[in-house]
């Protein structure tokens, strides 16, 4: 073991004999290789000696971040659930008032990066709360942790190299930086190396700091859309309804058709009037369990007199160009039609 690894060692060795049972075996030489291995390719991208030592001392292995990381629920909720429990009357509210507080601030990211107030308050009522949602893990500690256990090690490493070169170059305290268990951070949740690509400066002090500076954040998370390609002329998604006998295999947001062609295909307004009628592009998306669960449910209330059972009628969300954007943000249909939803609330 060398000078390095036996200096960390009381960092390790250190922690509660509950911990370590918690652990099972560990492989500590593995761990120290690991940490050298740190040192060596910080050294090798030119960060600080003061970074790299600050960065190496006491470390920690937390098992419960890898429980996190391998037993992560399969549970999913419905459409409608993830919706109530996201853009519910509380998010709502409390982002109105979000909005009369930083009214100079949400107009600077509008005129600098095109990106409206109500989608700029969605994304971060939905990554943080607007910031009342505080990460509790060291997140160096965290990248190790991600790092030992194996599965993801050279992401965990980039990420862990990243945070160390913006802790560097912006003048932060790096084991100050908490984040979630998979390592993202500040108000609008960011990985270390999307901050390294989209980071900005907001109130001119020379640095970036997501999670104590507002203005930061802010301007990073503006900056981001602005590079997805955001266009504060389009709307999101337009909800629709469908004909209950539709084809739900059009409805994974893929196929992409234009809304007369949707048209033809039965989409209608909620309000049964026909949709819009210009050549713009949109995908479909809906949620096919639901569906498939109400049509087993009709069939099963059919009578022997009903030939076919009548198919409830299809709520679903027609997809356009910025739904697509916010999916590269977070590839999840749900998490880009609740942005929407909410933006549209906040509007």
């Amino acid at each position: 073991m060398n000078k390095f690894a036996m200096w960390l060692g009381a960092a390790v060795f250190c922690m509660p004999l509950s911990v370590w049972a918690d652990r099972g075996s560990f492989d500590s030489a593995r761990w120290y290789d690991m940490l050298d291995s740190v040192r060596a390719r910080a050294t090798s991208e030119n960060i600080s000696e003061t970074i790299i030592n600050d960065t190496l001392k006491y470390p920690s292995f937390i098992p419960s971040i890898v429980r996190s990381d391998t037993n992560q629920s399969e549970f999913k909720l419905t459409l409608d659930g993830y919706l109530a429990r996201t853009v519910n009357q509380t998010r709502i509210s409390d982002g109105q008032k979000i909005r009369k507080r930083y009214p100079t601030l949400l107009s600077r990211v509008e005129n600098k990066y095109g990106v409206p107030p109500h989608i700029m308050l969605a994304f971060w009522g939905m990554e943080s709360n607007y910031g009342t949602v505080k990460s509790r893990h060291k997140l160096t500690d965290a990248f190790f942790t991600l790092m030992y256990d194996g599965r993801r090690e050279t992401f965990f490493s980039n990420q862990l190299i990243a945070l160390m070169k913006i802790a560097d170059k912006n003048r932060l305290d790096i084991n100050s930086i908490s984040g979630s268990w998979a390592g993202a951070m500040g108000h609008f949740q960011f990985i270390p190396t999307t901050l390294t690509q989209y980071g900005a400066d907001g109130n001119g002090d020379g640095r970036i700091d997501i999670i104590n500076n507002i203005s930061d954040a802010m301007f990073s998370a503006g900056n981001y859309l602005n590079k997805l390609g955001w266009n504060k002329n389009e709307r999101i998604v337009r909800r629709v309804i469908l004909p209950g006998d539709f084809d739900i295999s059009l409805l994974d947001g893929k196929t992409k058709l234009t809304l007369p062609q949707w048209s033809a295909l039965g989409a209608l307004n909620p309000d049964g009037t026909p949709i819009p009628q210009n050549d713009m592009t949109a995908g479909l998306v809906a949620d096919v369990n639901a569906i498939e669960t109400a049509r087993a449910d009709a069939m099963a209330t059919a009578t022997p007199d009903t030939d076919i059972a009548p198919m409830p009628v299809i709520t679903a969300y027609l997809t356009y160009p910025n739904f697509y954007r916010i999916k590269k943000w977070n590839n999840s249909n749900w998490y880009a039609i609740a942005i929407a939803t909410l933006a549209d609330e906040l509007h």
